[in-house]
């Protein structure tokens, strides 16, 4: 790719969100989609796949990639082990059960009436959480000793990193895990459509909150009979209504709160509705509380963190900042904090030269009811940013293959893939008649797999590696060697071999440019 000349034309990353390369299918909405612009540049520029799951991205074997670990890795230029890898090896090793946070959460309740609540997305999605981790919180209560009826644990219900009526599977495997340790119970169970909501949508937030800690929602005898009435009511584990199980068991003063999710940015409303002595969302009861999380979900957050975060330095958005560079990051809502912060290696705050642009995203329920999203207005603002001339690198994300797909409903997938198509074909056209160039990735497979065998959805994210097509000029129709064992990691060392920027020390990924002998 050509070195960026001082006129200040752009290279342009572009992630499509979820846009995983998999094999031609009837399943797959991105095969299926009419997309003219992404087929004709596989056909007259270079491009591999990168691989944006397990190992390759810091993730256990098997475990499928996600937006955050894809940005994450793709800003840092080095496979950056995930919190989920990190809390798996604390666990084998024995030293979870040592953790000087969550044993303070523990014995502050040890001997008397308070209870633990221990709170989060309960399945094997390995996105947000995992549920082994929540049997280590309930085996430690078990060992230090903490009565039966002094464990509550509060489930919430995934259904988009996992098979839209999967729960009561999770449910049932917890159940049986608790009456094995002979420990804990379940208080109540939610959707994550209302437990963990990141688009400040409080009146979701609230109905989760209530059922925690005013015991208001449906009730239940037991977790088996509440997620059989949520599917009787037509509702997937997603969009289960807060319910209360048993007897009453709120959170109340002198508890202790665990929230064992490990990606945080669906953690900080409802953490944030429990801390935050001037949250206004709702209305609410304070709580004099002992509130931990299992890691750092927002920087402003001051309640203590099981496993604090590794922040890298010298990422790309940095080097770029360092040689003078003008940046800029653009996507809307449901992606802005990927673009930002996760693609600057945990940091919140701009570096200098870069700026930030956020669209908003629609206000509808689903994403299946606009699957355009808001795709169209980012890539006219992304061409009017490229026009101006300002910027050296632009670094954007569409949603729609992502969020659309995890409705698991294939129509909406296949417009949103095609919305995606045209969109990406206005900002490629721009950047070509600006003199400049662009990288087409993504950060994880999505739409590239929309239903199951068996013929049920398939909400979740995919194994597949993710295409890296490079565009510019001198590579039309060109041939250009391109390494085939690339990662997402190798996505910033790709950009600044681009710029004739050397890549730092601490990057350890690779230009996916072989080099010219």
């Amino acid at each position: 790719m050509e070195k960026l000349n001082d006129s200040g034309r752009p290279l342009a990353l572009i992630i499509l969100d979820g846009w995983g390369e998999s094999p031609t299918s009837p399943v797959n909405a991105i095969t299926v989609a009419k997309t003219p612009n992404m087929d004709g540049y596989k056909k007259h520029y270079p491009w591999t796949t990168l691989g944006s799951s397990g190992e390759s991205v810091g993730l256990p074997v098997g475990q499928m990639g996600n937006s955050e670990v894809g940005h994450l890795n793709m800003g840092a230029g080095r496979i950056i082990y995930q919190d989920f890898l990190r809390i798996n090896n604390a666990v084998s090793s024995g030293e979870f059960f040592e953790n000087p946070v969550l044993s303070k959460a523990v014995y502050r309740v040890h001997g008397g009436r308070n209870r633990l609540h221990l709170m989060g997305l309960v399945s094997d999605g390995g996105v947000h959480s995992h549920q082994n981790h929540l049997y280590a919180l309930v085996e430690m209560a078990k060992r230090s000793g903490l009565s039966p009826d002094q464990v509550v644990i509060h489930a919430y219900l995934d259904g988009r990193d996992t098979p839209p009526r999967s729960a009561e599977g999770y449910l049932r495997q917890l159940e049986e895990r608790i009456s094995a340790l002979g420990i804990g119970r379940i208080g109540t169970i939610s959707g994550r459509y209302y437990a963990m909501d990141r688009d400040n949508r409080w009146d979701r937030v609230k109905l989760a909150y209530d059922a925690l800690t005013r015991w208001d929602g449906y009730g239940a005898d037991d977790s088996e009979s509440a997620i059989r009435d949520a599917y009787a009511r037509g509702e997937n584990d997603e969009f289960v209504k807060p319910t209360v199980i048993g007897d009453p068991a709120p959170i109340s003063d002198g508890d202790s709160v665990i929230f064992f999710n490990f990606r945080p940015d669906r953690g900080r409303e409802m953490s944030r509705a429990f801390t935050d002595p001037d949250f206004a969302g709702f209305d609410r009861k304070k709580f004099s509380l002992f509130f931990a999380s299992f890691t750092r979900y927002d920087d402003t957050f001051s309640f203590p963190v099981a496993f604090d975060k590794y922040v890298p330095c010298n990422t790309f958005g940095e080097v770029v900042s360092n040689a003078g560079l003008r940046q800029l990051r653009i996507a809307e809502t449901e992606k802005y904090a990927h673009v930002t912060f996760f693609f600057s290696g945990g940091m919140e705050e701009p570096f200098p030269g870069e700026e930030r642009f956020l669209v908003p995203s629609p206000k509808v329920a689903t994403y299946d009811l606009k699957p355009e999203m808001s795709a169209y207005e980012v890539a006219q603002e992304c061409v009017g940013k490229i026009e101006s001339g300002r910027y050296d690198v632009i670094i954007l994300n569409f949603a729609n293959a992502d969020m659309v797909g995890h409705t698991g409903i294939m129509d909406a997938a296949v417009a949103a893939c095609e919305a995606v198509d045209e969109c990406v074909g206005m900002v490629v056209d721009a950047v070509l008649a600006s003199g400049g160039s662009a990288i087409i990735t993504a950060d994880h497979g999505n739409s590239d797999m929309m239903t199951e065998v068996d013929g049920t959805p398939f909400t979740a994210h995919t194994l597949s590696p993710v295409p890296c097509i490079l565009i510019c000029g001198g590579f039309y129709d060109k041939e250009v060697e391109l390494r085939s064992d690339g990662v997402l990691a190798d996505i910033a060392p790709t950009l600044l071999d681009s710029m004739g920027i050397e890549k730092p020390a601490e990057m350890s990924g690779k230009s996916i440019l072989k080099k010219q002998s």
